[in-house]
């Protein structure tokens, strides 16, 4: 009989155990205030910290991870890398499963949180279960009054083993599927000059057919993010709060994880993907692009921008 009463007791505990083993820390949510993760890092050790961008001094104890180091080639920046690439990366910063990670961009400007949410992005992908971002970035940390230091630190390799998920991704085969059948919302990240046609970088000019604009900047109060419930309200106002899928794409996957980001992991919009290429890639062969200018004003335009980079 004791026997079994310890079966039983350690076939109710052991689950329990196994529930507050992987817990977040507390206070824990996707983008925390600079005070918010001091408090946590207050009474938690376990909270790895990752410098993506910028080089102008550390949280204590955080690590350094060039946001160069998860992207693509040149010519297809958003193009992701090989699994075994990404398993050394993370293993060299001590990442398991189930470490608590903040990702730190510099908080130069809104664009820049690009970094933090598309590394935030490629972790959830790779099966990290607790991530952050911290709003306002290291320049927010600083002039919260925070502790800094001025070189990264240091920690012990991890043997885990990521295993890529899909469940947050849309590749070009499938995009061109729902360009097809319309099924998805196509949302473009960009500023409008880029939606429309007028300007352009990595990609040729141009959008995805019937794709509507959101730009990143929609998101911010100065450099800093909205809220949980600001960003649901701007979801709801765009009217995107029930599309069935929804596809967040800009030139190379950077503007449109801060979509990505506010959308599902803010606002709560189920089945956010990013299409991590985007224009870059979607424009390298003869698919349909909307907006695109015809080829007097394309010139027109190049040239405009040629002389414009002469005296700037």
């Amino acid at each position: 009989m004791p026997q079994a009463r310890s079966l039983l007791i350690a076939a109710l505990v052991s689950p329990l155990l196994a529930s507050t083993a992987f817990a977040a820390p507390d206070g824990w949510k996707p983008l925390l205030e600079p005070q918010e993760l001091s408090a946590i890092l207050a009474q938690d050790e376990t909270v790895r910290i990752i410098r993506v961008s910028g080089d102008s001094g550390f949280i204590p104890g955080a690590v350094s991870a060039p946001y160069a180091d998860w992207r693509g080639p040149a010519e297809n920046p958003g193009a992701l890398r090989e699994v075994e690439y990404y398993q050394d990366l993370v293993q060299s910063l001590g990442i398991e499963a189930d470490t608590p990670v903040v990702l730190v961009h510099e908080g130069a400007d809104t664009t820049d949180m690009g970094t933090a949410a598309r590394v935030y992005w490629t972790l959830k992908s790779l099966g990290v279960e607790d991530l952050a971002l911290v709003n306002g970035g290291f320049t927010a940390w600083r002039e919260a009054g925070l502790d800094v230091e001025n070189e990264a630190g240091s920690v012990t390799a991890s043997s885990w083993e990521p295993q890529w998920s899909d469940e947050w991704r849309v590749s070009t085969e499938e995009v061109e599927q729902h360009v097809a059948s319309g099924d998805a919302r196509l949302i473009d990240a960009r500023p409008q000059s880029f939606f429309e046609g007028i300007m352009w970088t990595v990609a040729d000019p141009g959008t995805l057919p019937d794709a509507g604009n959101l730009t990143y900047e929609s998101w911010f109060e100065g450099n800093r993010m909205v809220d949980a419930a600001a960003a649901r309200q701007i979801a709801e106002d765009y009217g995107q709060t029930d599309a069935p899928l929804t596809v967040s794409f800009c030139n190379t996957g950077h503007w449109a994880a801060i979509n990505w980001f506010a959308l599902s992991e803010m606002a709560g919009v189920e089945n956010t993907r990013l299409y991590a290429e985007s224009m870059a890639e979607w424009t390298q062969a003869d698919r349909p692009v909307a907006n695109q200018p015809n080829a007097f004003t394309y010139y027109w335009l190049s040239t405009k921008r040629w002389v414009e980079s002469l005296f700037s």
